[in-house]
């Protein structure tokens, strides 16, 4: 039996940093120009710096519509999802049109990989909040925690924050994913923050790996690190890691986990088996996952360079 590709608008989710927010997903899954080693979807299929359009606007626009009407106004749109959303061509159409059909505003979550290139600034001039990241303080740890397409070297992408910065008049804010022994440790975070000064963002964001990485190796930093490392930036940095959330917060939408469960109890899968078996956005997927994971009904279960998960004995 054929199954039907999940749909490029999921949501609302909650977001710790931009509340209930609709999803729209603009690139297939793991089409991105970085391969991060922390990255919870898994490894990079298509790593690529190629701009087009992956998917036509029109029918995004027309199911994003179909959503807001049975959902009504989130906190912002954000545009994400299983990939890097700035390698989609048709960017700001798709921002223009969002605005046509909702107040709400218009957040957009990149990699930051290609705002060197003045065609991508100049698609995301429309969005009310852009979300990059930096990761790193130098070419190597870049190479290292990213491994990023070899067109973009850590001097091009930090050139294009700081110049996006100079153009992009709405908020900013950057999120900074450190990873214990690598880049969260003291003098790591020290690069990162001196070139934080110059780039400028309204807002600083630390976060740390939560769920499964794509590398084993991808630790997390510890609650007192992460705090601690948070006020050597200048104003401090907010700590966003999904590890601090409530219980109340990690478990929203469990009413949608018995499906998940029932899959698992029959043979292990990765968050892509789940999504494409369920006909859920990955994005979604993922967070429910880690709440269940967090609860100890799942475990993962890295097997052969990807991450699975199966039920536990407390399921």
């Amino acid at each position: 039996m054929s199954v039907e590709a999940p749909s490029l608008v999921y949501g609302p989710v909650p977001s710790r940093r931009l509340g209930r927010s609709l999803g729209v997903d603009l690139v297939p899954f793991k089409t991105c120009t970085y391969d991060c080693v922390y990255c919870q979807l898994g490894p990079t299929t298509n790593k690529t710096v190629e701009r087009r359009e992956y998917v036509a606007v029109q029918p995004v626009l027309a199911e994003l519509r179909d959503r807001l009407s049975e959902t009504g106004p989130p906190d912002y749109v954000a545009l994400a999802g299983s990939g890097e959303p700035t390698l989609h061509s048709g960017l700001g159409e798709v921002i223009a049109g969002i605005k046509l059909l909702t107040a709400s505003p218009v957040a957009v979550l990149t990699n930051g990989s290609l705002l060197w290139r003045r065609e991508v600034q100049d698609t995301l001039m429309e969005a009310d909040l852009v979300l990059p990241s930096l990761d790193a303080g130098d070419e190597h740890l870049f190479t290292c925690v990213n491994r990023p397409h070899p067109a973009v070297s850590f001097s091009t992408m930090v050139a294009g924050l700081e110049d996006f910065r100079r153009r992009f008049r709405k908020p900013i804010w950057l999120e900074v994913f450190l990873l214990g022994g690598v880049t969260g440790i003291a003098t790591e975070v020290d690069k990162i923050a001196r070139i934080v000064d110059r780039i400028r963002p309204e807002r600083v964001q630390l976060n740390t790996a939560s769920r499964p990485p794509a590398e084993e190796y991808a630790l997390p930093v510890s609650s007192e690190h992460l705090a601690a490392f948070a006020a050597r930036f200048d104003p401090a940095a907010e700590v966003i890691s999904e590890r601090e959330r409530s219980p109340a917060e990690t478990n929203d939408g469990a009413d949608r986990d018995a499906d998940i469960m029932d899959l698992l109890s029959r043979r292990p899968c990765t968050v892509q088996d789940i999504a494409a078996g369920l006909q859920r956005h990955h994005g979604e997927v993922a967070k429910r996952v880690y709440a269940l994971a967090s609860q100890g009904l799942i475990e993962a279960l890295p097997r052969r360079g990807k991450v699975f998960y199966h039920t536990t004995r407390a399921a």
